[in-house]
């Protein structure tokens, strides 16, 4: 037995140290593309904090929106949350932490870990604020009168988002699947599932 446990030791070590994979080169450019400091620069948040969100708005530099990253283990995303109730609903990114800093308004955070225990946090502008990789968590803004923005770094060009709403409620599990997990009945599922589509 004790053999075979040490066989497994490397592969383990391995998926603990998961991260983006290490390059052997400055930088990764996609076929076909031109390399001059064009290609290094993201211009997208540039008009980003000029318009009041109405609903919650996440705009990310990642690996989809800025193939310079391939490689380079980050990424970032500005978040914009209306007044009276926006809210970026509980999910996990499976491939990082998410490293939160707040620049305007105020926010009440919280991650759940894997004994279940919730933590929370009203923040203020200029704090930080670090959600572990995979947990679950959320992000809400109280305030009856002012937006919240969030600028969030992440430690993977491409940290993926699981929304929890959308991938239990979303993505087809059986009503009765459902209804006996969250110790409910089915005509309840159907609600939460209905108004997930006309909310999204």
């Amino acid at each position: 037995m004790g053999d075979q446990t040490l066989l497994f030791v490397p592969y383990i070590a391995k998926l603990i140290l998961a991260s983006d994979p290490d390059i052997l080169f400055d930088y990764i450019v996609p076929p076909n593309n031109k390399v001059d400091a064009n290609f290094f620069t993201f211009t997208g948040f540039r008009d980003i904090f000029d318009e009041v969100p109405g609903t919650l708005n996440v705009t990310k530099a990642a690996l989809a929106e800025f193939p310079a990253l391939n490689g380079q283990s980050v990424s970032y995303a500005v978040l914009k949350y209306p007044a009276n109730g926006g809210v970026n609903p509980p999910h996990t990114h499976p491939r990082s932490a998410e490293l939160l800093f707040l620049v305007g308004g105020s926010l009440e955070v919280g991650f759940v870990d894997t004994k279940n225990v919730l933590y929370t946090q009203k923040l203020k502008v200029g704090d930080l604020f670090v959600f572990p990789k995979g947990l679950v968590h959320y992000q809400y803004n109280s305030d009856a009168n002012l937006p919240a923005y969030a600028v969030s770094a992440f430690g993977s060009a491409n940290a993926g988002t699981v929304s929890v709403p959308v991938s239990v409620f979303g993505t087809g599990i059986d009503n009765v699947i459902l209804a006996k997990s969250f110790k409910t009945d089915v005509d309840t599922v159907k609600k939460l599932k209905a108004g997930l589509t006309t909310h999204k």
